[in-house]
């Protein structure tokens, strides 16, 4: 049996392990939060090391990237780089690929008309594969990295406007301690809203489920929401303020779905390959058989259970 392990700066509330077959081979994923404590954090990543398919990190990146320039956070990126026997993934892959196709899946299924849709994607360096794509069907988006990364009132309503100010910035903030711009531990379950006009002009929402929950008003009626993760306390939460659809990236197992760094671990454990020796037509390739679509559920009824594929 394949393992893969996510280990998360996030809360051990949300920890869970599953059992699964997938395309023919056994698989036992796991997440295991550690609560924000990076000292830990780094002692899991050591002493899982050898002992698994794969490694996650969760709660936290390695990259961001604007246009085909990727940056690294350097306290996160120090702590990976130690594990040199299992491959450690943060997710960015399946961004580059399985997000992108999310949004145009959406698009050509009539899913989301994005034509019609006013769109904010919370940050864009985080989930570039979503903001390439939106930039390509949708007229109105508004990127929030400047409001959310960095707490500015101000609109980015342009990829290219994305990738001129990540240019200037990302070479210094990724040098600064991660916890400074994405909630770890237990403020993942905080909420401080901010720039509510933003979330209320939007239609459709579109990025990490932390940065929305802790950012967003209380009231999100008829909201199309587009994140990661979809755990039973989010669904819950997302219908309890309004939200009218709530899609998910990534495929239901065990009535819950996994981050995307926990996904691109199974595709890195199925190719039995290291990520940096993996080429974009790989994974597009194990895609294509893994046939994952999107998982859109309606809670505007009442169901708040995601369907197993």
């Amino acid at each position: 049996m394949k393992r893969v392990v996510s280990v998360s700066l996030g809360s051990s509330k949300g920890n869970k392990t599953h059992e699964v077959e997938i395309l023919g081979q056994q698989f036992r994923i796991e997440r295991i939060g550690t609560d924000g404590d990076m000292a830990r954090f780094a002692q899991m990543f050591l002493d899982l090391e050898g002992k698994v398919d794969a490694l996650g990190v969760g709660g936290a990146d390695i990259y961001v990237v604007v246009d085909k320039r990727r940056y690294a956070f350097r306290q996160i990126l120090n702590i990976v780089k130690k594990v040199q026997a299992t491959p450690v993934v943060d997710g960015s892959g399946l961004k580059h690929t399985l997000e992108r196709e999310a949004i145009l899946e959406l698009q050509n299924s009539g899913v989301v008309d994005f034509a019609r849709q006013r769109a904010l994607l919370v940050s864009a360096v985080d989930r570039f594969g979503m903001a390439q794509a939106l930039a390509e069907v949708c007229p109105n988006v508004v990127y929030g990295d400047l409001m959310f990364g960095v707490g500015l009132p101000i609109r980015i309503r342009s990829y290219r406007t994305v990738r001129w100010i990540g240019s200037l910035l990302l070479p210094i903030l990724t040098k600064l301690p991660f916890q400074w711009f994405y909630p770890t531990g237990e403020k993942q379950e905080k909420r401080t809203p901010k720039f509510g006009w933003a979330f209320q002009e939007a239609t459709f929402i579109a990025g990490d489920t932390h940065f929305i929950k802790r950012y967003a008003p209380d009231r999100l009626d008829g909201k199309t929401i587009l994140t990661q993760t979809l755990r039973k306390d989010t669904i819950a939460w997302f219908k309890a303020a309004g939200v009218e659809r709530l899609i998910a990236t990534t495929p239901v197992m065990g009535g819950e779905t996994f981050a995307t760094n926990v996904m691109e671990g199974v595709i890195v454990a199925l190719l039995g390959k290291r990520p940096e020796d993996i080429a974009e037509s790989e994974i597009l390739d194990v895609l294509k058989r893994l046939d994952w679509k999107p998982t859109v559920l309606d809670l505007s009824g009442d169901s708040e259970q995601p369907p197993e594929p």
